[in-house]
C-alpha cells in the first residue's frame, strides 16, 4: 500500500486530493508528500507526524537487527515449501526489500544451497529464476526440523515497542460527537457518554457495570470503533532468536488500498519506502468472555513448529481489550485481577519464553471490564482504586425505553400507541416487579411479530399477545 492510501485512511487527505497530486507529480516531479503540501490538501507538519509513524524500510541486511543465517535460513524455508522460483516471488514471501533479498540469494548461491535457472518472462533482475540444489535441500530439511516457521521475515523486540510507542491509543484525541457517531442507533443517555470520553481520552481501564440487558457488551464494542487512526502490526516478533506470530487477520483488519491509478514507485520516508513486514490496519478489537483463562494471557509454544503464537491481550496493543461478563471466566477473578495488577499500573506486561527467559512488552491498550455482578464482591479495595473509571450502564429511563420501544416497531413497521406503551410500562414495574432494561423493546416486539405471523394477522399489539411476550420475560414462581 503506498502513501496516498494510507493518507486517505487516516482521514488526513480526500482521494481526490491524491488524485491530483499524482498528476502534479508525474509532470513536476517530487514526492508524493510535498506535492499535497505544495497543494494545500495538508499541513507539513500533520504529514511530518504521520510519516514518523510509518516503520521505515531497512536500509541493508544489517539494518534488520537479525543475524544473516537466521534471513537465510527462512528465505529457503520459504523457497522449500512454497515452492518459489524467482526473486519477485522471494520479495512477495520474505517481505523484504529487493537490494536485501538479492544480497540473500548471493549468499545462498555462493554456499551452492541455490543455483541459478536463468531470466523467466522479462529482462528484469526481480524475474531471475532460481531453485534449491540438492545440498540446499538437505539444509532446508535440516533448517526446518528446527524451526518450521515459514512467513514474513519477522522485526526484532526493540522495534516492536517503538512502533507501539508512537502509535498509542491516546495519540487520538476523542470528542463527545466522536461517541455518538460510533453508538450509531444504540440509545444512551448523554452522561454516559461524558463518563466514558476522559477514560477514552486517558487509556486508562475502564469498569462498566450494571444489571443484565442494558447494552454494555453492545456500549463497550461501540467504543473500539470510536478510534480511525492507521496503526501498523508485525507478521511476526523475533525475541532471544525465538519467533513469535503476531498478525492475526481475525482482529487485525488491514486496510483495502483505493483504487487510484497509482503505478509509480513513491517513496514514503525520504528515499525509502514503508517496511512491508508491517500491516496497515485499523486499531485492534478484542473481545473475550468467559472463556477467558490466565494461559490465554501468555505465549502459545508450538512444540511441533517451534515457535510462538502471541496472546490475546498483546495482539490488542493499540486497540481495546474487552473482558465481558467479568467473574463468569473459567479462571477466578482474583486469579485474572492479580494478572492485570502489573501491567494496568506501569503500562509494561511480563512474557517469558519455554527457554525461562523473561522479556517485558509495552502495554498500550484500553482494557474494558465489563460485568453484571456487583463489583466490590468480584475486586477488593486495592484493585478497584486501580481502575479510574468505574462507570454504571444502569436500567434506561422512561424516555429512552420509548425511543428503543418505537426503533423496534419501526423495523418491524408497526406503531406504538401511547396507551400501549404505558400499559407495557405499568404492568412490567407495578404487576410484573422488574426493572426496565434495553433489551425488552426488543424482545417483546419480537414475540409479538412471531405470534401474529403464527395466527395468520399484520403485526400488531394484540393485548394477549402482549401478555404472552412479557410472560417471557421471566418464568413465573408459585408461591411456597
Amino acid at each position: 500500500m503506498r502513501l496516498g492510501d494510507l493518507l486517505i485512511r487516516a482521514n488526513l487527505v480526500r482521494e481526490e486530493d491524491v488524485a491530483e497530486a499524482l498528476r502534479r507529480q508525474a509532470g513536476n516531479g517530487g514526492r508524493l508528500g510535498d506535492n499535497l503540501v505544495a497543494m494545500g490538501a495538508i499541513e507539513q507538519q500533520a504529514l511530518d507526524g504521520f510519516l514518523k509513524r510509518i516503520p521505515a524500510e531497512p536500509a541493508d541486511l544489517a539494518a534488520t537487527k537479525i543475524d544473516e543465517i537466521d534471513l537465510l535460513s527462512l528465505l529457503l524455508r520459504l523457497i522449500y515449501t512454497g515452492r518459489l522460483e524467482t526473486c519477485r516471488q522471494f520479495i512477495d514471501a520474505i517481505r523484504l526489500p529487493y537490494h536485501i533479498v538479492a544480497e540473500l540469494v548471493v549468499m545462498a548461491v555462493d554456499r551452492r544451497l541455490l543455483r541459478t535457472l536463468g531470466m523467466r518472462s522479462s529482462e528484469n533482475p526481480i524475474d531471475m529464476g532460481y531453485t534449491l540444489t540438492d545440498e540446499g535441500k538437505r539444509w532446508t530439511i535440516d533448517a526446518l526440523e528446527q524451526l518450521r516457521y515459514a512467513g514474513p521475515a519477522p522485526v526484532t523486540l526493540e522495534e516492536f515497542t517503538y512502533q507501539v510507542s508512537v502509535q498509542k491509543l491516546t495519540n487520538e484525541r476523542v470528542t463527545f460527537e466522536r461517541i455518538r457517531a460510533a453508538l450509531g442507533e444504540l440509545t444512551f443517555d448523554a452522561s454516559l457518554v461524558e463518563q466514558c470520553g476522559p477514560a477514552l481520552n486517558s487509556g486508562r481501564a475502564m469498569l462498566l457495570y450494571g444489571p443484565p440487558g442494558n447494552g454494555k457488551t453492545s456500549f463497550a464494542h461501540a467504543l473500539g470503533s470510536v478510534f480511525s487512526d492507521v496503526i501498523y502490526v508485525p507478521y511476526a516478533i523475533i525475541v532471544e532468536g525465538q519467533i513469535i506470530r503476531f498478525h492475526d487477520p481475525s482482529i487485525h483488519a488491514a486496510v483495502s488500498p483505493t483504487k487510484l491509478n497509482d503505478e509509480s514507485e513513491i517513496s514514503f520516508v525520504r528515499a525509502e519506502e514503508y517496511d512491508a513486514r508491517w500491516v496497515p490496519c485499523r486499531r485492534p478489537f478484542v473481545a473475550t468472555g468467559g472463556e477467558l483463562t490466565l494461559e490465554m494471557l501468555d505465549l502459545r509454544y508450538d512444540a511441533t513448529g517451534h515457535y510462538y503464537e502471541a496472546p490475546l491481550h498483546l495482539k490488542a496493543l493499540g486497540g481495546c481489550f474487552v473482558i465481558d461478563d467479568f467473574g463468569r471466566q473459567l479462571a477466578s477473578p482474583t486469579s485474572l485481577l492479580n494478572r492485570w495488577v502489573v501491567p494496568l499500573e506501569s503500562r509494561v506486561d511480563y512474557l517469558k519464553l519455554h527457554t525461562g527467559k523473561s522479556f517485558s512488552v509495552p502495554f498500550e491498550e484500553l482494557v474494558i471490564f465489563s460485568t453484571n455482578m456487583e463489583p466490590e464482591a468480584l475486586m477488593d479495595p486495592a484493585f478497584l482504586r486501580r481502575l479510574p473509571y468505574k462507570i454504571e450502564v444502569g436500567a434506561p429511563s422512561v424516555d429512552n425505553y420509548r425511543r428503543i420501544f418505537e426503533k423496534e416497531c419501526a423495523r418491524q413497521g408497526m406503531t406504538l400507541p401511547d396507551d400501549v406503551f404505558n400499559a407495557m410500562v405499568q404492568r412490567l414495574k407495578q404487576e410484573k416487579g422488574s426493572e426496565l432494561a434495553a433489551f425488552q423493546p426488543k424482545f417483546i416486539v419480537d414475540q409479538v411479530v412471531a405470534t401474529c405471523r403464527f395466527m395468520g394477522q399484520a403485526p400488531h399489539f394484540e393485548p394477549r399477545f402482549i401478555e404472552y411476550a412479557l410472560n417471557n420475560l421471566r418464568v413465573k414462581r408459585r408461591d411456597a
